[in-house]
């Protein structure tokens, strides 16, 4: 676990920082079509057995330990044993989050819950001026998140997806605008 990756805790979750001991938890959950068919094309599909070990070992923790990027799985607070889903932010001047929720635990809000809690962590501990997130158009679940967290559609675009060439959008939220609406 990187230093810099602290764990997060919201009235349901705990987010906790990824090790590789959350790779076979990982492995049994993502590889389903409802997660990855929104995902970008780069997740590899089918996904290989050792695909969550991989990431993790290869490009996770090395990004976490360099300081570019965070990565925490979800845990329910009265379950904490149990990885439900996974959350990242990333610094540059794309994609700066993305998530992913377990088939089981989907529809009961944890993704937006969790998602509050990285905009704090972005905007209060990172000091970053700007959350960029980047989605396929026929993600819904994802677009409600977004919409529900004051972000502004401020582009589309094609792009390839797991799921093949779709339309993409990229929202965006300043952290001036995150703070006014907390206020």
């Amino acid at each position: 676990m990187a230093a810099n990756v602290p764990t997060l805790e919201t009235r349901r979750l705990v987010l906790r920082p990824i090790s590789l001991a959350d790779a076979p938890q990982a492995q049994a959950l993502f590889p389903k079509w409802d997660i990855v068919q929104f995902l970008d094309a780069h997740v590899p599909w089918p996904y290989p057995p050792d695909g969550a070990l991989v990431f993790y070992r290869d490009v996770a923790i090395p990004a976490m330990e360099r300081g570019e990027a965070w990565h925490w799985s979800i845990r329910l607070r009265e379950a904490p044993d149990q990885l439900i889903g996974s959350i990242t932010l990333r610094l540059g001047a794309g994609k700066n989050r993305g998530f992913w929720i377990g088939k089981a635990w989907q529809g009961n809000g944890f993704a937006a819950e969790a998602c509050d809690a990285l905009m704090a962590f972005w905007f209060e501990e990172l000091g970053q001026p700007l959350l960029r997130v980047e989605k396929a158009a026929t993600n819904e679940a994802s677009r409600k998140i977004s919409e529900r967290e004051g972000m502004r559609l401020v582009a589309t675009e094609e792009r390839t997806f797991v799921g093949g060439k779709m339309l993409a959008e990229v929202w965006e939220l300043t952290a001036e605008e995150w703070r006014a609406r907390k206020r």
